[in-house]
């Protein structure tokens, strides 16, 4: 298995260390981690440009320096890992620019098939509040993505560094990884979306049968996706 873990912050703070907890249990001798640090590995913003939706991801400026690299990762990944501190009630600046630069990857223009059949798992820690919403910076764009699974976990710490987090605070994460961990190794080579991603896909599928922008119907009717053809699905004809 390949685990990306993608962390909004060059520090290794409360939810890179939470993030690892959850790596450390349900990974083996053999599996592959990698770990991306944000802005380093991405910095960033996205322009608003707006090519990557009206032409093609590769004509965008970030492409080739850093996010050929980073969306190959992404793609090669059984489970991704994304970690963000709560910065203002919100992720960090600098997982949102990543963020931002998949809009193209949203179901509404051209997702990745890849990524129904994966799994994801959203972290954030705080020293006070802010955590649902930080979550949800994370897990609306892994919903529009199109992932298969997505698990999330917050929590306040009463800290600002891992080291400062008290004892009991660490025993309760522990058992909660422990449960997080048991969902992230069950049916793993039966990865399918829920029932609300799988209504988004219909949803947005009328609209590309009326063809709203030439690439993206172009790129669903490739696919199949127009016809019978599902992205959870290998074999045509399933619904």
């Amino acid at each position: 298995m390949k685990i990306l873990m993608i962390n909004g912050t060059l520090r290794h703070g409360s939810s890179y260390h939470v993030g690892k907890l959850v790596i450390e249990r349900i990974a083996k001798n053999e599996d592959q981690i990698i770990e991306l640090f944000l802005p380093k590995d991405m910095p960033e913003f996205c322009r608003g440009c707006a090519v990557c939706i009206t032409e093609s991801e590769k004509k965008c400026p970030d492409y080739l320096m850093y996010m050929k690299r980073v969306t190959r990762m992404i793609d090669e990944a059984d489970l991704l890992v994304f970690t963000s501190p709560v910065h203002v009630l919100h992720v960090t600046g600098a997982m949102k620019a990543l963020l931002d630069h998949y809009g193209y990857r949203f179901m509404v223009h051209r997702p990745e098939e890849k990524m129904f059949t994966k799994q994801a798992v959203c972290i954030t820690t705080g020293a006070g509040g802010g955590m649902r919403s930080t979550l949800k910076d994370m897990k609306e764009s892994l919903l529009f993505w199109g992932v298969g699974r997505v698990y999330s976990y917050g929590t306040a710490v009463a800290a600002t560094c891992w080291e400062g987090v008290s004892s009991s605070v660490k025993e309760k994460i522990l058992q909660d990884v422990d449960k997080l961990a048991l969902k992230l190794t069950r049916d793993t080579e039966q990865v399918v979306p829920g029932l609300k991603t799988k209504i988004l896909f219909y949803v947005l599928r009328h609209m590309h049968q009326k063809g709203m922008n030439p690439a993206d119907q172009a790129y669903w009717k490739e696919k199949g996706w127009l016809d019978k053809e599902r992205p959870w699905k290998k074999n045509a004809g399933m619904q």
